[in-house]
């Protein structure tokens, strides 16, 4: 035991010394642009967003100032649209180095419905999200303390409602607080930080001005809520101006404050703050989870090995021995039990839907190569935060690409099979799961249209990702299924007798749905650390970048998933179960229903609203995601199960 927890400490030492390079970081991917002084800093506005209604709305939507000649789209690519991101321009006028103090932008007279409107969104707690120079505005604030805290993700809040009262109020007024750095051998200075403190004020001309929000005059007369040349700060609140409340017939003015501060932050290392998020999730916790999921593939392996191989190795001498009898001293043996009585039946193809076997392996293999080389890609930094919608569009490029391979696993199970219907069988493969995803896309897509969401997508790029599944995707999964079909089936070591043998009735806890049901919590025990924060990025808008811990914990996850469905095959072959193609792929698939139940859970952090189309939109895609995880894990779970049971009956002489 001594030597047993000296091994495992000196492999965690081992794993933690690799690791150490396994931290995110990122490529920023754009040019560097150098302002000079005074020049134009554009500053763009995005979709709203709530993680109560997970519904990003357009934020020209609400009562808020347009810029001259009406909004324009900026140009983004496939990936932005299908986030829902919907970046505009606006009507902020920013320059480089130029303070602006309590600068009026306009004036809104909301009507009834607008005034509805905007309380609506803000009691659902939606947030702007402002972009500069390609770097979101971070969210300033007071705390219940008193102390100033900043949140780098999720954008800042439209406004607040009172706990006592309940009355909703609107942040009519920002300051812009934005930093910048002077590079070594240039002229011009490049924005480094950028972050937005809101406030609610009650603006008020001097003198009892009366502004009709269109003459020029309204833009230079002067507010009594502010003082000549002095920035607004929270630390004064209530001492000179109340809250802006939101009400019919109620006038806002909108104004805002820019300031600049000199920063040593160079500009590749700028979006570091905002990854991080200041340092607010501790490594550690990444490094516990690692740790977690080490230890788990530790203990499996040990057990695995132990159990295997020492069981092997008797089996294998005894059968062998067996053989080299003569049929005298055969007699006098003991009758054969185990594993190898099954070896006229242990390849004959599954009983039931042999195809959608083939399917859902070959899907599962295309699924999670896409997912390795785009985990890979972003652990290398090439899909970073910093470019918007990248990750959503390398996993369709990836996905599309790896259609060879679906092609081609499912065609060699196939024909192992001997299936005679080898054109359904590829046709399926290519249009099964992508069929079930764009389905249920097009679902939601339609619903979002009539809740007026940018979520949901031109039709010109449902029209582009249905040619890229047409047109690309399909003749890849064919062009697999074409080698595949020409390539020798796939050899076993016995022959499979033509009279299926009976199963014999198994103990409580060797029936295969109890195995079934039991297999996928060690995996999930080995994940499920990392998986809230990947859930948290992925439903609570935050950043996500340490895919070198992702990663780790994906290999980790599929090791896990083979070695537990390999210990599980072999005790169902020991009882004289034959059936274990199925088995092998649900067994390690189990691991999907454990992360779809935890959803279940983990969705009571969103505080949802009580919206239908909120719980529709979180368990369809969490559906989604579950539905392409229990075909990652089973397709390896089968596909170990192959390699494992090929050579364990190829070490054994048969008649």
């Amino acid at each position: 035991m001594t030597k047993l927890r000296s091994m495992m400490a000196k492999a965690s030492v081992f794993s933690m010394a690799i690791l150490k390079t396994c931290h995110g970081f990122y490529v920023p991917g754009v040019r560097p642009y150098e302002f000079e002084q005074g020049e134009e800093v554009p500053m763009k506005v995005n979709s709203l967003t709530s993680i109560h209604t997970q519904l990003p709305k357009d934020y020209y939507r609400l009562p808020f100032c347009r810029p001259t000649g009406g909004p324009k789209m900026a140009s983004e690519n496939l990936g932005e649209f299908l986030t829902g991101n919907k970046i505009q321009n606006s009507p902020y006028s920013i320059n480089m180095l130029r303070e602006v103090y309590c600068q009026v932008l306009c004036q809104v007279t909301l009507t009834k419905l607008e005034a509805h409107t905007l309380a609506t969104h803000i009691k659902y707690g939606y947030h702007n999200n402002w972009i500069i120079d390609n770097l979101p505005g971070a969210s300033v604030g007071i705390t219940g303390s008193g102390q100033q805290q900043t949140h780098y993700a999720g954008g800042f809040p439209i406004g607040f409602i009172t706990k006592d009262t309940k009355e909703v109020y609107v942040y009519n007024h920002v300051n812009i607080m934005l930093e910048y750095h002077n590079p070594d051998g240039k002229d011009g200075h490049r924005v480094v930080g950028f972050a937005v403190e809101p406030m609610s004020i009650a603006h008020e001309y001097s003198g009892g001005y009366e502004w009709d929000g269109e003459s020029s005059e309204g833009f230079t007369k002067p507010l009594s809520t502010c003082k000549a040349n002095e920035h607004m700060n929270l630390d004064s609140k209530g001492t000179y101006y109340s809250f802006q409340k939101v009400e019919p017939e109620q006038s806002i003015i909108y104004t805002y404050d820019v300031t600049w501060k000199y920063s040593e932050t160079a500009w590749a290392s700028r979006w570091d703050v905002y990854l991080s998020e200041d340092h607010m999730v501790p490594a550690q916790v990444h490094w516990y989870s690692i740790t977690n999921s080490i230890l788990v593939v530790l203990f499996l392996s040990l057990l695995v090995v132990s159990i295997l191989v020492r069981n092997l190795r008797r089996d294998i001498a005894g059968y062998n021995a067996m053989e080299a009898l003569t049929d005298e001293e055969k007699e006098e043996e003991l009758d054969e039990s185990g594993w190898k009585l099954v070896h006229a039946d242990v390849f004959r193809p599954p009983a039931k839907y042999p195809m959608a076997f083939c399917i859902m392996v070959g899907t599962g293999a295309q699924i999670g190569l896409c997912a390795f080389f785009t985990i890979c890609c972003s652990a290398v930094g090439f899909l970073s935060p910093a470019r918007r919608g990248s990750l959503m569009t390398a996993t369709l490029i990836f996905y599309m690409l790896c259609g060879c391979l679906a092609g081609y696993v499912s065609s060699i199970l196939y024909k192992t099979f001997k299936g005679k219907k080898w054109q359904l069988c590829t046709v399926l493969t290519a249009t099964a799961f992508p069929g079930l995803c764009f389905a249920t896309f097009i679902f939601f897509n339609t619903i979002l249209v009539f809740f007026r969401s940018t979520a949901s997508v031109p039709f010109l790029d449902l029209i582009i990702l249905a040619a890229m599944w047409g047109c690309i995707s399909t003749p890849l999964v064919f062009m697999g299924s074409y080698r595949g079909y020409k390539r020798e089936s796939i050899s076993f070591p016995t022959v499979t007798s033509m009279i299926a043998r009976e199963v014999p009735e198994p103990t409580p806890f060797m029936k295969p749905m109890v195995a079934i049901s039991m297999a996928g919590m060690v995996p999930f025990a080995a994940a499920y650390v990392e998986l809230f924060f990947i859930m948290t990025s992925l439903w609570m808008d935050q950043f996500y970048y340490v895919f070198g811990f992702t990663l780790v914990v994906f290999v980790i996850l599929l090791i896990t998933c083979a070695e537990v469905t390999v210990l599980l095959c072999y005790y169902q072959l020991c009882a004289e179960n034959h059936r274990w193609w199925w088995f092998s792929f649900f067994a390690s698939g189990s691991t999907a229903a454990y992360t779809f139940i935890y959803s279940f859970f983990w969705f009571r952090s969103l505080e949802a609203s009580k919206m239908l189309i909120t719980y529709m939109l979180y368990f369809g895609y969490m559906f989604l995601i579950c539905t392409a995880m229990f075909l990652v894990t089973g397709s390896v779970g089968a596909l170990t199960s192959l390699w494992f049971i090929r050579k364990i009956f190829g070490t054994i002489k048969v008649d």
